[in-house]
C-alpha cells in the first residue's frame, strides 16, 4: 500500500511541475527582484504550515534572506490542538501582526493548503497593506468545496497577490481505505515543501543569469562551509533576528 502512497505523491509532484512552472517561474522573479533590492523573503504558516518557513531557513544549500514569521501558539509544540483553535479566532492575528516588518522590497509567502481560516488570510491582508507582494501557497479544491471561515468571505486564494496551487484534495491525506472510512498519508508538507524549495533553485538561476552572486549557505558539516557561512551572517544577523 505504501507504494501507492509515493506513487501519488509523485504524480501530485508532475502535476505542480506541468501546471504551476510559470507561477512558480514569475514568483521566482520577484523574489530576484527582492533580493537585488536587499529585501528579505518572509514565509508564514500555521500548524504543520509553518515547516514550509523552516524548511528554507538557516539551510544547506538555502538562500540565506529568508526569515520564517514562527508564532508559537500557532504551533503543536505549545499545544496541537490549542493552535488549530488559534488559527481559526478572528482577532488572534492582532496580537502579532505588528511583530512584523514588511517593505516594500520584501515579499511574503503564506502557506495554508486549506486557505479558509481567519488568521492566514488575516496575515495576507496585513503583507498587502504594507505594499509587499504577498504569495499564496494553498489548494484550490478547498475554495469551491469549503466555506471560508475569515469575516469577509475571502479564502487564501483570494487574498494574495499571487497562488501557487499545491492540488492537495479536501481534507489532505491521499490514500483511502474505503471499508473503514480511514484515510491516511497526507501530501501538503511533501508538496509545500518542493515548491519552496523549488523556488529556492530558480531564484538562484535567475540571480546567476543576471550576473549577481546568490546568498546561499554551504552545508557546515564540509571543510570551508562554516566560514563560508559566517561571512553571510555577519552580514544578514542584523537584518534578521532569528539567525
Amino acid at each position: 500500500m505504501f507504494q501507492q502512497y509515493l506513487k501519488t505523491i509523485h504524480h501530485l509532484l508532475e502535476k505542480i511541475e506541468q501546471e504551476e512552472s510559470n507561477v512558480i517561474s514569475e514568483v521566482s522573479k520577484r523574489i530576484a527582484h527582492s533580493l537585488t533590492n536587499d529585501g528579505i523573503i518572509y514565509v508564514f504558516g500555521c500548524g504543520h504550515s509553518h515547516m514550509l518557513g523552516e524548511e528554507v531557513f538557516y539551510r544547506a544549500g538555502g538562500l540565506v534572506p529568508i526569515n520564517p514569521i514562527l508564532i508559537e501558539d500557532l504551533m503543536l509544540h505549545r499545544g496541537a490542538s490549542r493552535s488549530s483553535e488559534l488559527e481559526k479566532h478572528p482577532t488572534f492575528a492582532k496580537s502579532f501582526l505588528s511583530e512584523i516588518n514588511l517593505s516594500k522590497n520584501d515579499l511574503l509567502i503564506v502557506a495554508s493548503t486549506s486557505g479558509r481560516n481567519p488568521v492566514p488570510i488575516d496575515v495576507a491582508l496585513y503583507g498587502k497593506e504594507q505594499g509587499t507582494h504577498v504569495v499564496g501557497i494553498t489548494s484550490l479544491h478547498y475554495k469551491g468545496n469549503q466555506d471560508s471561515r475569515h469575516a469577509s468571505g475571502l479564502h487564501l486564494s483570494e487574498a494574495v497577490d499571487t497562488v501557487i496551487n499545491n492540488h492537495i484534495e479536501v481534507g489532505d491525506a491521499l490514500i483511502s481505505f474505503a471499508d473503514e472510512n480511514i484515510q491516511v498519508g497526507p501530501g501538503s508538507s511533501i508538496t509545500g515543501m518542493a515548491i519552496m524549495n523549488s523556488l529556492v533553485v530558480e531564484t538562484t538561476n535567475i540571480l546567476i543569469e543576471n550576473g549577481q552572486t546568490p546568498p546561499v549557505f554551504k552545508s557546515g558539516n564540509v571543510d570551508g562551509g562554516t566560514e563560508h557561512n559566517q561571512t553571510l551572517l555577519n552580514k544578514y544577523k542584523p537584518l534578521i533576528d532569528k539567525l
